[in-house]
């Protein structure tokens, strides 16, 4: 098996092999069909950055109020988010928004970045560990992570903070 560093080199670059366009809208459909997503009232989203998934459709969907997440130095606040609203570009070169924090208990849905996820739906992020961190705290919210069917390998090496999302969401 890959370290982690290694798993994340190989993963950074199939994503940029996809048509990421096209594989963002189905993905986005499909989290859209999902039972889970239908009855969240309040989903966090996150802003992709160049070989992401963009998720960001979902704000055109009524009834649902969204929020980014936003680093606080080790840890991640939730900021409700428009699609307009303002947003600056942080230390780690993502866009994240300038709104105030509310508490995480608010939300019902967290749609997490994955460079991979495995069969037991462990993630793998970029290292920084800010996601794991969160969702060790968090809370009642369900998780879900959408990525290409090619970035579904059998197991990814897990270490005692790392924790599983409850949905993978491929196409």
């Amino acid at each position: 098996m890959d370290d982690k560093t290694g798993l994340r080199i190989r993963f950074k670059n199939l994503r940029k092999t996809f048509d990421l366009g096209l594989l963002s809208e189905l993905l986005t459909e499909k989290i859209r069909s999902t039972e889970v997503y239908q009855r969240a009232c309040n989903v966090m989203i996150f802003y992709p950055t160049k070989y992401e998934i963009d998720v960001r459709g979902l704000l055109e969907d009524a009834g649902k109020t969204f929020y980014l997440p936003r680093v606080n130095g080790a840890e991640l606040q939730v900021c409700p988010y428009c699609k307009d609203d303002l947003l600056e570009k942080s230390a780690y070169n993502i866009m994240e928004p300038c709104n105030k924090p509310v508490d995480a208990k608010v939300l019902d849905l967290i749609i997490v970045p994955a460079l991979a996820v495995d069969k037991k739906n462990y993630r793998l992020g970029y290292g920084g560990g800010f996601y794991d961190r969160f969702l060790s705290k968090n809370l009642s919210a369900k998780t879900m992570v959408p990525v290409s069917e090619k970035q579904v390998i059998e197991a990814l090496p897990v270490e005692d903070f790392d924790r599983p999302v409850d949905f993978v969401i491929t196409v």
